[in-house]
């Protein structure tokens, strides 16, 4: 018996208690994917756990692999063991798990790689880059019975998880509305022009499922996040967190019909994606509609009902009732008002810790205790889809989620998926 299969029947021997993984030598072993800027989160988090080892960084620019180890060694921590190409690094059956920190265009691909070597994963949002994505990511965990976490941190918030439940126990009576928030100062991008690949850059290895295309530094580290090619915009981006929420709020699945207007509008520059969109989505919950408002905005901003203004960042959800209202502001906090009098109601401001609850996961083989298992985040992030598809064909979308399609819109589910560059292609699970 190989070793992880040794712990995980020992956790099932020992009714799946976190203290099988007490001793040293049963830590479960961590390799990070992805060591850009989200990944300092993941690595400081990992740190910060019991019986956790870091026992290997993948990325296939030698900077941010620099990056990663100072700051593990900086916590002084063993050094983990480099890799440029994820799929040597998924060879290592020593390792457990791992987080994956990529550009969004590498989550599904990795996570399904990862799955089929008997990985477990903890993926960034949005999970998929596109709607066909989204599926195959949940059928490869299902099919290889992976304990897969989906980024969204706000689900561990105590403070937020007590709101949900507050909705539920009807504070603000019958829910018919909730409206999320992304209002982030996002300055132009700018034009940069065709240039040298960065030395110690494998762009090949970085561009992965995408169209290959002359090397600019717009294209590479964040910016992607404003191509169609990589990233999904702002929506995206930061939107996928309140998107989630919204959905969670309102205790809804697929929306019916999803309807996105804007634009890229101020500034003259290389980016694809809109930088103000209005979203729109109508679902049916036992024969009831509910309604979901979602707004993406990108300069001067104010606050809104509860959602503070934080130097032109207004990041949160509200939700509408037939008794009240109720704000979420950022990860870790509600308010809430009641009544014609708006009389201030329950409140709570607590966070949570998303990678204990991940790892917790991990043994005791439980995927019912995650917080934000995949097919809830795939879900979520299909609404990022659907608007972006909305928005890009300029019409409002009929979504039947029986066929997982659009109603009577070729062009629209032409965008469901896209032409994958050999050999990095997602299959079909």
């Amino acid at each position: 018996m190989d070793r992880r299969n040794f712990l995980i029947s020992s956790a099932a021997a020992l009714g799946a208690s976190s203290s099988v993984f007490g001793a040293p030598s049963d830590a479960v072993r961590v390799a990070v994917v992805g060591v850009g800027g989200r990944a300092r989160d993941h690595i400081a988090g990992l740190i910060k756990e019991p019986n956790v080892e870091i026992v290997a960084l993948c990325d296939p620019d030698d900077s941010h692999l620099d990056k990663g180890q100072k700051q593990i060694a900086a916590a002084d921590q063993k050094a983990p063991r480099n890799y440029r190409d994820v799929r040597k690094l998924l060879e290592d059956k020593s390792i457990d798990a791992i987080t994956i920190a990529t550009p969004n265009h590498w989550h599904t691909l990795v996570t399904v790689w990862a799955c089929q070597a008997g990985k477990d994963v903890y993926v960034e949002k949005p999970c998929s880059h596109n709607m066909f994505e989204a599926r195959q990511i949940v059928a490869a965990a299902r099919r290889y019975n992976r304990i897969v976490q989906h980024g969204s941190q706000i689900r561990s918030s105590v403070a937020v998880q007590e709101a949900v439940q507050k909705m539920n126990d009807g504070l603000i009576g019958d829910l018919y509305l909730a409206r999320g928030l992304c209002f982030k100062w996002r300055d132009t991008i700018g034009r940069t022009p065709v240039s040298p690949v960065p030395e110690g850059v494998d762009y090949d290895l970085w561009t992965g499922p995408a169209p290959k295309r002359e090397f600019t530094r717009n294209r590479f580290h964040y910016n992607w996040h404003y191509f169609w090619d990589t990233g999904d915009g702002d929506l995206g981006n930061q939107g996928i967190h309140e998107l989630d929420m919204a959905r969670w709020g309102l205790g809804v699945r697929y929306p019916v019909k999803v309807t996105a207007v804007g634009g890229h509008f101020m500034f003259d520059d290389d980016q694809e994606t809109p930088n103000v969109l209005n979203c729109a989505y109508e679902f049916e919950v036992n024969g009831k509609p509910r309604m979901m408002e979602f707004e993406v905005r990108h300069w001067m901003t104010n606050g809104e009902a509860g959602i503070e203004d934080r130097g032109h960042n207004g990041i949160g959800n509200l939700f509408y009732g037939s008794k009240g209202y109720l704000a979420v502001d950022s990860y870790v906090s509600y308010k809430s008002w009641l009544g014609r009098e708006q009389a201030p109601g329950p409140a709570r401001r607590e966070g949570g810790d998303h990678y204990a609850n991940w790892l917790d996961a991990v043994r005791t083989r439980k995927r019912e205790t995650l917080h934000s298992e995949v097919e809830e985040g795939a879900i979520s992030t299909t609404l990022v889809h659907l608007a972006n598809i909305s928005y890009r064909v300029g019409r409002t979308l009929h979504f039947d989620a029986a066929s997982y399609s659009v109603t009577g819109d070729a062009e629209a589910n032409q965008l469901f998926t896209r032409d994958y560059r050999k050999p990095f292609v997602v299959p079909v699970v």
